[in-house]
């Protein structure tokens, strides 16, 4: 007999709210488990994620492995880390890059899908998006002062720019970020999958 975990699971890939918006047929991609004690909250797939089915397979993936200090084999195992996007579609492109993610997504889901992961003790809230909706009134006016105020929302969450190529720009005029952020965030993702290794 199938969980309510399983089939809420289900429901969410079989998700077609948003297919009226879309000029391609929706796709939700989300890694969830219910041992997970790490959350990567990104914005949507891209165009490389949409076609391959895989989230964050792509240069913004391949940097954010980087900052987090892990292997690919760890990133995509569901039972250590569980990615949930805004978006759970590709929202497709516009003028200056990818669309925002659909709101239909975080108000039908994300709630639902947070309360059935008991487990996630660090949440990285990647992009505007998701630093909006997970730090709420308590975020910062900007990216880059919430970014660096990251003390004030660990150990359970940290907010992070999104990993990006096109913020090349960002990295390279606070170079706070890979100096101080990133050695702190890859030693709690350090303690957060210890649990894993228990016998």
């Amino acid at each position: 007999m199938a969980t309510a975990f399983t089939l809420l699971v289900e429901s969410v890939q079989h998700c077609q709210i948003c297919a009226g918006h879309f000029s391609h047929a929706p796709k939700p991609l989300l890694q969830v488990s219910q041992t997970a004690t790490i959350l990567v909250a990104g914005q949507a797939p891209g165009r490389k994620a949409h076609d391959s089915g895989i989230p964050f397979n792509d240069p913004s993936g391949e940097r954010l492995r980087k900052w987090m200090g892990i292997s690919r084999e760890t990133f995509y195992d569901a039972n250590k880390i569980a990615i949930l996007p805004m978006g759970f579609c590709y929202p497709g492109h516009g003028k200056s890059g990818d669309l925002p993610p659909r709101p239909e997504c975080a108000e039908n889901w994300r709630q639902p899908v947070l309360a059935a992961l008991p487990n996630i003790q660090l949440t990285l809230a990647i992009g505007r998006y998701a630093i909006a909706w997970h730090l709420k009134n308590s975020k910062q006016n900007n990216l880059t002062e919430t970014v660096k105020a990251w003390q004030s929302y660990a150990p359970d969450i940290i907010p992070l720019p999104h990993p990006s190529p096109r913020n090349n720009l960002w990295l390279q005029k606070n170079p706070w970020f890979e100096n101080s952020v990133l050695p702190a965030l890859q030693s709690r993702i350090h303690d957060c999958l210890k649990v894993h290794e228990r016998p």
